[in-house]
């Protein structure tokens, strides 16, 4: 009996996963995230707190947002506009991982604190 329990954990787990990450979650992420202007960042908790606020449905987490934007295949959707929650690059952005990501921020006129950090307290969006 004791080895049937991991197969279960992890498939009430995908379930889980599976149910979140639905078209529909993802369709609200992007809509937030074409919000964000120019010259400013959100974090993948902001885009999730945002959209939270938004619904009284299932919540989202940030780790959902993550998700969607990995899965993004619209380029109009400014992506590269949402850091983690210390100013962190993706290490996993889309084409040329980060250093695409801060190519486009430094374009928009971000400055950075190191190679892989950007500075919240003067860029961070206030979304309200």
């Amino acid at each position: 009996m004791q080895k049937s329990r991991p197969k279960v954990d992890r498939l009430l787990d995908e379930k889980f996963k599976m149910k979140n990450k639905s078209p529909k979650s993802f369709d609200q992420v992007y809509q937030v995230v074409k919000r964000i202007p120019e010259g400013k960042v959100a974090t993948y908790g902001q885009v999730a707190e945002k959209i939270n606020s938004l619904s009284l449905r299932k919540k989202i987490t940030p780790r959902v947002v993550g998700f969607a934007l990995h899965a993004n295949k619209e380029p109009k959707i400014p992506c590269h506009r949402v850091v983690d929650r210390n100013g962190r690059l993706a290490p996993n952005y889309a084409f040329d991982g980060a250093k695409e990501q801060k190519r486009r921020l430094l374009a928009e006129g971000i400055s950075f604190k190191d190679e892989m950090h950007l500075d919240l307290d003067n860029y961070l969006w206030d979304s309200d």
